[in-house]
């Protein structure tokens, strides 16, 4: 694994290039990791990924919690890796032991978490389900090695766990313990903390933070991959992506188009608002769903509980926010991020006080 840092902005805000083992090009950063259901893309089918931004859609979270059951490490081993076996050669698997299995509502039963404290640490292992790229804590195998960073929300644990950690010969650095309860406010603090302290020329990983202002908080604090289900959830509930790509300059004007009771970063589209709607979800997007469907068509979808409903969602979305991770790419780059940020969070604080300007009239 080769990382650089191509620009700054506004302090610790920065710009990098990732090239990692099998991927053919170098992922820039900042990036988002996307999340999967045992290596796979929750609700993407393998013949519409290539239809996703590359390389942008190339890293894929993995959780050995999720192998517990069914096809076991070692077989996966045998057949030659996750690559091999879900026919994904291009794309590079991030290994984090983390409780990623929050997303999966089928996981949440006494007995699953029993079974799963009883197992010995060597059953759990991330390193045993990839192949030679991002590993999380363990070298085997070859692989590259993040130092985890946690220490909740005490700054002084973090500082002490980061001084730690930069200590060792690590790869990169994973960021945990956020999207557990802490304000917004308190959140640069922690970040900063840590950022202060580790190795500018290695990649640092965050766990946690997923919605747009969370990332460009992140961001703010140097931060360059973001690993979260925000995609997931959103899908789940019939959401989809539809805040302005093209620029900072737009974003006022787009948050105050129109007032359909959302917070203008997205729609639901259960809403019967969209039952008649045959335009697509963005106007000019070019991703699969956009290009092919209407809003009316995958409210019909929602409505009558038809799967495809949260396949052409979860492809919309995942293309709009990779979008989104490009636009700060190149506020970075330019040296506005700050500009980018305030007024991005900026229209959205003023759309939502004008909603309850109205709702009190």
């Amino acid at each position: 694994m080769k990382f650089a840092v191509k620009a700054w902005s506004s302090g610790r805000a920065r710009a990098g290039v990732l090239q990692l083992g099998s991927c053919p090009s170098p992922i820039e950063t900042p990036a988002l990791l996307l999340s999967t259901r045992k290596a796979c893309p929750l609700s993407i089918p393998p013949d519409l990924l290539p239809s996703l931004p590359s390389p942008d859609s190339h890293l894929l979270h993995v959780s050995s919690l999720h192998f517990l059951e069914g096809i076991s490490p070692q077989t996966i081993s045998d057949i030659g890796g996750l690559h091999k076996m879900l026919g994904l050669p291009g794309h590079v698997f991030v290994a984090i032991a983390r409780d990623s299995v929050q997303c999966l509502p089928e996981w949440n039963s006494t007995n699953n978490w029993e079974r799963l404290s009883r197992l010995p640490v060597a059953q759990v292992k991330p390193v045993e389900l990839n192949d030679g790229h991002i590993l999380i804590f363990q070298n085997v195998g070859g692989g590259s090695v993040f130092g985890s960073v946690v220490g909740g929300s005490s700054v002084q644990e973090r500082e002490r766990c980061a001084q730690e950690v930069a200590s060792r010969s690590v790869s990169g650095y994973w960021i945990g313990g956020f999207g557990l309860g802490e304000s917004m406010d308190e959140r640069p603090a922690l970040l900063n903390a840590v950022t202060d302290i580790l190795e500018e020329e290695k990649p640092r990983l965050v766990s946690g933070l997923g919605l747009p202002e969370e990332v460009l908080q992140g961001v703010s604090a140097g931060i360059d991959i973001f690993d979260s289900t925000y995609i997931y959830h959103l899908t789940l509930g019939g959401f989809a992506l539809t805040f302005p790509l093209d620029g900072v300059e737009t974003y006022v004007s787009a948050f105050q188009l129109t007032n359909i009771g959302s917070d203008q970063t997205k729609i639901n589209l259960r809403a019967t608002i969209y039952r008649k709607d045959t335009s697509p979800i963005v106007e000019n997007c070019n991703c699969y769903t956009c290009q092919n469907h209407t809003k009316a068509y995958i409210n019909h979808l929602l409505n009558v509980h038809e799967m495809l409903a949260q396949i052409l969602l979860e492809i919309h979305n995942t293309h709009h926010y990779l979008g989104f991770f490009r636009s700060v790419r190149e506020a970075i780059k330019s040296g506005n991020f700050e500009q980018f940020r305030l007024k991005f969070s900026g229209s959205k604080r003023y759309h939502l006080a004008s909603e309850a300007a109205v709702a009190c009239m």
